[in-house]
């Protein structure tokens, strides 16, 4: 007998995304400033106001307000109705300087010993499940709600969404462990308010099916294609009515979807959150180590499916276990504990050498912030830093922890 998998995502004006957005838009300005910052910022919205809070070392002047004021309007609340709205909410700050108890175990007399800036475990996965070997459940779920801004910022379609919504995918898998058909879609978006209950439950139901699942869907590659068939279950909107949402419906906190930002249940998670902090701290960094050897080890043919657990001590620059589990999917000849030996040669794990392989002191963090840290396409952009105060455009390399270059190393150490 099979079984059902499921994964859920929520939009960029989800109340937690919103509040990661911020966070990950200071963390940006202050590295476009001053790349050495230290900092691990947390934000709360809730209706009508944004509290700024958490510690930071830097030597450059950041507007805070105005920044999280930026966010708020490109992510879409510029309705007062919305009783969230980017020029008229309230924007406090309490951040402060980071403990200089934390900070004399990060900073070293030399890069190479800087140490990891926490204790914990962090984990990566990947499958050959998608072509960009995430789970099947997570990815649709955010390509569903993708679209669904897509259209909503186009303003032809659909006119009445608002920027609050959540989607979730279940599959129905084979005996074999193979993906057989998609069985349940929901999706619950934020709305105008509607003359009746009815005519609005009706028009966003036939509008998701009709509209925004046949835009998803023509994207996909044909073996994802297939699984939709005509006999999914639907879910619209299941509490029968969602006008009043984001910040002002919850309050959003940051870090609140670390699932959503990594595997959607697939796999594990260390429970360190990413958004607003620097990649001193390996919640950060070795996440985004472990999903590169991961995805690379698979990408490699070393096996279909692979979980790997990365853990640190604070202050200390060596990773104190490396695990790996390929879930008798290996085509290598070494057990799993080998290959993880292996891997530490392969991979330098210290957390300066991490930083430095992905580039991660350069302002890249706020794309990562909605619609998952993972999975993502690389890209090349120019980007504004400031040197002695004076702006200037530089070329950086976006989510280059999703990149397969390693896979040619792996080949050849393990004889693939």
């Amino acid at each position: 007998m099979g079984y059902l998998f499921t994964s859920e995502s929520v939009s960029e004006g989800h109340p937690d995304k919103v509040a990661d957005q911020i966070s990950d838009a200071l963390l940006d300005e202050f590295l476009r400033h001053d790349p050495e910052s230290k900092v691990a910022c947390e934000t709360l919205v809730t209706t009508g106001l944004v509290v700024l809070s958490g510690e930071v070392k830097t030597n450059a002047y950041v507007d805070v307000q105005q920044l999280a004021r930026n966010v708020i309007k490109k992510i879409g609340y510029t309705e007062s109705d919305y009783m969230f709205e980017a020029d008229s909410c309230g924007v406090i700050s309490t951040i402060h300087e980071q403990s200089q108890d934390i900070n004399r175990g990060v900073d070293r007399g030399s890069e190479e010993e800087q140490g990891a800036g926490d204790q914990g475990m962090m984990f990566g996965y990947a499958s050959r499940e998608t072509d960009n070997y995430m789970p099947l459940s997570l990815e649709l779920s955010h390509l569903l709600l993708k679209e669904l801004a897509a259209i909503r910022r186009e303003g032809k379609e659909m006119t009445y969404v608002r920027p609050d919504s959540k989607s979730q995918v279940t599959i129905e898998y084979g005996n074999d462990n193979q993906p057989e058909r998609i069985h349940t879609i929901v999706i619950s978006t934020q709305h105008d308010e509607f003359d009746t209950d009815e005519k609005m439950l009706y028009q966003i139901k036939q509008d998701v099916r009709n509209i925004l699942i046949p835009r998803v869907v023509s994207k996909l590659p044909g073996r994802m294609k297939d699984l939709f068939r005509d006999d999914y279950i639907l879910h619209v909107n299941p509490t029968g009515k969602f006008v009043i949402g984001g910040p002002h419906g919850d309050t959003g906190l940051t870090g609140r979807k670390v699932i959503v930002d990594t595997y959607g249940g697939k796999g594990a998670h260390g429970g360190g959150a990413f958004s607003g902090k620097d990649c001193s701290k390996v919640d950060r960094s070795a996440a985004y180590a472990t999903r590169h050897i991961a995805k690379n080890l698979v990408a490699a043919g070393l096996a279909d499916e692979v979980l790997v657990q990365i853990a640190y001590a604070i202050g200390i620059a060596e990773p104190v276990g490396l695990y790996i589990n390929t879930f008798n999917t290996s085509k290598a000849k070494q057990t799993d504990g080998e290959v993880a030996e292996k891997i530490r040669q392969i991979f330098d794990l210290k957390p300066s050498s991490i930083i430095k392989r992905f580039g991660l002191k350069n302002p890249i963090f706020l794309p990562s912030a909605a619609y998952g840290h993972m999975g993502r396409i690389p890209f090349t952009d120019d980007v504004v830093i400031y040197k002695n105060d004076v702006p200037e455009t530089k070329k950086v390399e976006f989510f280059t922890w999703e990149k397969t270059d390693y896979v040619d190393k792996i080949k050849k150490v393990f004889n693939l």
